[in-house]
């Protein structure tokens, strides 16, 4: 039995019978021999986290552009926020923690730059639209590894694909079409929202655009008045309901469903959408839509030749975009658009 083997064997002798198991996956887009030392969805986890498209999240904005406090959120920091979540109900669910955190940490690989600023602009330029998730899976199919990509497991690249819950969407209580097909996936949808709400509301705080006062009483008083007390209640809530429901699916009870929702509907109204706090990002619609065009004019300079021929020009565009940080793409931009001082031979008069 080599060391691969003794920790499936392992996984199944202490891990619930709903938890997804390594031996059991339903393999990867390209068949490839098995690590003699890692698990499938270890493997998958290893491979996300030295990926450069993981690296670059560190430079992504999560709510505010370009911070210049150090504690602010990025699009880094609320994937291992969102990782810890995840991890922390997996465990104690006896569900599989590294098929869950996999998830986690690949959820975001294709955010754009400008966080959902970013996403809405290339959703507008894109012919047949953007969609992050969707991003992130093709990172993992085609993009990274020199298009080669990571070659992830089904069921990483099924939680991937089913994060997403928009501005209305709820983390729980899906169709069973619509939702994830293990139990790991759909945690990784409700920690995505638990891990936002909370570290969203902690920076707006920090950057002065919200006051805590003026977050909804009846919230408050169902979840907590600090991060901490929040994140308790949302994640015992989570266990707690799931475990009484037979580990059927990922479960909130109806009060701290009610109360996350109408907590994310005020951060959109007093953060997402605030006037001085995505001030900045109305630039990302000129930064982009110039990039957009530029890039095109001159595809040799900047875009994968093999992507232009195999699925066309507006491809290459989407995945080259997607791909910057914000500050590379401002930097490009102001390479290819501002004009720079003369500075040519001094003479003597």
């Amino acid at each position: 039995m080599s060391i691969r083997e003794a920790l499936e064997q392992r996984e199944l002798e202490t891990l619930a019978p709903q938890a997804a198991k390594s031996a059991a996956s339903r393999g990867r887009l390209r068949p490839e021999p098995e690590d003699d030392v890692r698990p499938a969805f270890q493997h998958d986890r290893d491979r996300i986290i030295h990926s450069k498209a993981f690296r670059r999240l560190k430079h992504k904005t999560q709510v505010f552009f370009a911070p210049a406090g150090d504690h602010y959120r990025t699009r880094l920091t609320h994937t291992l926020e969102v990782s810890q979540i995840a991890r922390t109900i997996a465990k104690v669910l006896r569900l599989h923690e590294e098929l869950t955190e996999s998830i986690a940490l690949g959820h975001d690989l294709g955010h754009t730059p400008f966080g959902h600023a970013g996403e809405r602009v290339l959703d507008s330029l894109v012919p047949g639209g953007f969609r992050h998730y969707e991003q992130s899976l093709r990172i993992g199919d085609v993009l990274d590894h020199d298009g080669r990509g990571l070659n992830l497991t089904w069921e990483v690249r099924d939680g991937i694909g089913r994060h997403s819950k928009g501005k209305k969407g709820s983390p729980v209580g899906l169709d069973p079409a619509k939702r994830s097909a293990t139990l790991e996936g759909q945690i990784m949808r409700v920690a995505d929202l638990i891990a936002y709400v909370n570290h969203d509301i902690d920076d707006a705080v920090r950057a002065g655009v919200l006051n805590e006062a003026d977050l909804p009483s009846a919230a408050v008083g169902v979840l907590g008045s600090t991060s901490s007390a929040r994140i308790a209640r949302m994640v015992k809530d989570v266990v707690t309901e799931t475990s009484e429901g037979g580990l059927t699916d990922i479960r909130m009870s109806d009060a701290v469903l009610e109360a996350t929702l109408a907590m994310r509907a005020f951060l959109f109204d007093a953060v997402y959408e605030n006037e001085t706090a995505t001030a900045e990002f109305r630039k990302a619609t000129g930064i982009l839509g110039g990039l957009w065009e530029k890039v095109r004019e001159r595809p040799a300079e900047f875009l994968d030749g093999r992507i232009i021929e195999t699925e066309g020009l507006d491809a290459a565009a989407r995945d080259f975009l997607a791909g910057m940080t914000d500050r590379y793409a401002v930097n490009l931009f102001e390479q290819l658009f501002i004009p720079k001082p003369w500075v040519g031979p001094q003479r003597d008069l």
